[in-house]
Order: C-alpha cells, then sequence, then structure tokens
C-alpha cells in the first residue's frame, strides 16, 4: 500500500460539507471529490452522550491542538475516502453548518456564526495532516479492519460492514442503522444497543441466518454477507426481521424492561409455530412477576413459551441454609429414632440405603409440594432428600 503525506486546510475539507440528519452521515467535502463516509464506515458517534467528543474537537481547534493523522483512500477514478478521520471531519463541519453549539470559557453557549472572526478563521485555516493511501481494495479493507477511530474501538458488525461493503450492507445500512427510522423505539424494547452502532442489523442478521444461541453465529453471518454482497434486496432481511418482533410483541404486548436484549430469534425458531392463548400468556406473566420466589425474570418468557416446566430458567428461590439445619435435625432425629433413613424415599425401599443416615453435606432441600404446582418456599414446605433421589426427582 502506498502512502503520500499531504496537508489540507478545514476549510477545504469542508467546501461543499453536507450532513445528512436522517442516516447519521457526514457526506462529501474537497468540492465533492472526498467522500467522507463510505458505506463501509461507521456510522457518526459523536454526536452520542449529549456531544462530548464532537465539543471536545472544536475546543482542540481552538486552542490550537493536533488532531492527529487523517487517512484518505485514493480510489481508481482519482476519488478520495476517508479511512480514518470521519469522526473529527463531520465534528467540524456539523459546527460549522450550525448543528451544535460549543460553551466557551464565560459559560456561555456560542454557534460558529457566533464566534469572533478570528477564531472563525482558526478554525478553518488549521491545517490538518493527511496521507492518502493507494492499493488493492484487499489491502485497504485489511488496514481499516486494523485501526481505532478517536480511540472508540469498532465493533465486529462495524467491521463486516467494511470488509463485506457493497449494495446489500448499503441497503441494510438505509433500513438498521437509521436513527431516524420510526422503527427504532419499538426495537429497542427487545434488542439492546442503537442503530448508529449497528446493533439492529447485527441482530437482524443473526436472525435470519438462525444463528443466535449458535456457537457457529459469526460463520453464518459472515456466509451470509459474503452471499448477499452485490444484492441490493434485503426483503428476506427484512421479513424475517419483522417477523420476529411481530411475533413476540403480539404474544407479550405489554412491554417488560427485562424482554430488552433477550435471545428472541432463537425463540421465535423454537416456539412460532405453537399455539397460544393470549388470556392465559397474560396471566402467566402477570403472576410470575407477582411471584417473590422468582429470581430471574428474564427467564419468565421462555418459561411459559416452553410450557412452563423448566423452572431451572426462573432461578427460584431456595431454601436458606437455617432452613436446610432445621430440617435436618427433625427428619434425621425422627429416622434415628424409627430406625430408617433419614431420607424419606431412601426409608420407603428396599436396598441398603433403607436404614442409611445421611449427613447435611450429602443431602439436598426439595419442595415436598412443587414450586411450579403452587407449593411455597418456606420451611412447612421443605424436606431434604439424598442428592440422588433429589436429582432424579428434579428430572420428572
Amino acid at each position: 500500500m502506498k502512502t503520500t503525506l499531504k496537508q489540507y486546510k478545514v476549510s477545504d475539507l469542508l467546501d461543499g460539507f453536507q450532513f445528512n440528519e436522517s442516516e447519521g452521515r457526514g457526506l462529501f467535502g474537497l468540492s465533492g471529490k472526498l467522500t467522507i463516509q463510505p458505506e463501509y464506515q461507521r456510522n457518526y458517534i459523536y454526536a452520542e452522550n449529549n456531544g462530548g467528543k464532537e465539543r471536545a474537537v472544536i475546543d482542540s481547534l481552538l486552542k490550537g491542538y493536533p488532531l492527529g493523522l487523517l487517512y484518505f483512500n485514493k480510489t481508481d477514478d482519482g476519488r478520495l475516502e476517508v479511512l480514518d478521520g470521519q469522526q473529527r471531519i463531520t465534528s467540524i463541519g456539523r459546527f460549522v453548518t450550525g448543528k451544535f453549539d460549543i460553551t466557551k470559557a464565560d459559560r456561555e453557549n456560542h454557534s460558529f456564526d457566533g464566534l469572533s472572526q478570528d477564531e472563525k478563521d482558526k478554525i478553518m485555516g488549521t491545517e490538518l495532516l493527511v496521507y492518502e493511501c493507494e492499493g488493492a481494495e484487499s489491502e485497504i479493507k485489511q488496514w481499516f479492519e486494523t485501526i481505532n477511530i478517536a480511540g472508540v474501538p469498532l465493533n465486529q458488525q462495524e467491521l463486516w460492514n467494511a470488509i463485506y461493503s457493497g449494495e446489500f450492507v448499503t441497503s441494510a445500512k438505509r433500513e438498521f442503522s437509521n436513527s431516524q427510522n420510526s422503527n427504532v423505539r419499538k426495537w429497542s424494547a427487545y434488542i439492546s444497543g442503537s442503530a448508529n452502532r449497528q446493533d439492529f442489523l447485527a441482530k437482524a442478521l443473526v436472525w435470519v441466518c438462525h444463528g443466535e444461541g449458535r456457537s457457529d453465529s459469526d460463520r453464518l453471518v459472515t456466509s451470509y454477507m459474503s452471499k448477499h454482497r452485490h444484492d441490493g434486496d434485503i426483503k428476506e432481511l427484512e421479513n424475517y426481521f419483522n417477523s420476529v418482533i411481530d411475533w413476540v410483541s403480539t404474544l407479550f404486548p405489554e412491554v417488560e424492561k427485562e424482554m430488552r436484549g433477550l435471545e428472541w430469534g432463537r425463540l421465535y425458531d423454537a416456539y412460532h409455530e405453537r399455539a397460544y392463548d393470549p388470556m392465559k400468556v397474560k396471566e402467566a406473566v402477570q403472576g410470575l412477576y407477582s411471584d417473590p420466589y422468582v429470581k430471574n425474570r428474564k427467564g419468565i418468557f421462555e418459561y411459559i413459551l416452553g410450557g412452563e416446566t423448566d423452572t431451572k430458567l426462573l432461578e427460584v428461590r431456595v431454601f436458606d441454609d437455617a432452613t436446610k439445619k432445621i430440617v435436618y435435625e427433625q427428619q434425621t432425629t425422627e429416622a434415628e429414632n424409627k430406625g430408617i433413613s433419614n431420607c424419606p424415599l431412601c426409608a420407603i425401599g428396599h436396598d441398603a440405603n433403607a436404614a442409611h443416615i445421611y449427613k447435611l453435606s450429602e443431602m439436598d432441600a426439595d419442595h415436598v409440594t412443587a414450586w411450579s404446582k403452587g407449593g411455597a418456599t418456606d420451611i412447612s414446605n421443605c424436606q431434604m432428600l439424598c442428592k440422588t433421589h433429589n436429582r432424579a426427582k428434579g428430572n420428572r
């Protein structure tokens, strides 16, 4: 890869600058010759978290601090693309075009137009060092894959967008990486993350590949992206994603905070062909949310979908050590007096353990009446069983 060091004034870089609010992208500069955010680049993220990073960029310019090297890729037709630096360039462009204000020493907010002329000239006249890179696409993408942008590492999906850039990524980002998409709020009820950081796109891809919960999920996603790289039609991706969202929102219409981040794609694959009574589902959710013995509310939804049999998903509160000790001592005293095992199930057997007295460490606490059948987790519903019988009972 060939590199050439050059200098560009901010005023030149911002000549013809545009920012697309709906897609969160800085578009062009250098009189249209520079593409600030190629399709393989991440979305603009400096405006997140109250815009502290973008204001820091402007503060650095006003104080004369260096912004660091920028890297441009020179394409075959002589145009330039920003490889590293689009966040910084976009921040400057957004400020100059009035997209945000800064706070100066006087503690007042100032737009670019509100700055003194010498301050404006200082920003626009700042010269930035740029390495222009030339090389094969594979070289450029490999280099891009290794860099961090202003201390914010690329996440996995951002890297894949770079590696498999093309019509498919362009179309997919337009739908799933657009923070102005009216569906983002609905998606956020079930998916953790943000549009700008490609979290919705990443989830859509893993869902359509049926990879959620699988160890080879990454392989499935990259294979899918490679296969569809030059395909601008993303209907399959959109339709499957919407099918999952519509299914869960219909089945569980009352959104709970614990729904966010669950593996809905895996659950859809496993259960979407089953029929459910909406009223019974609603009652089950409400009942489990109000049950003081349920420790893991995130497991409620899969527990219901699976037929309310796998109580491990709920992490039902177990008996405390004091209760176990009291019950153990009561059972052991009674068993010794009768000459039988202190495990009730061993005592009714006919093998060598029928009269065996177990140590406390060799026994587990068990619900006499199962929690799933209304049994409470208190001393009156507790019995101690040998570990063998308790495990066998739990598997029935």
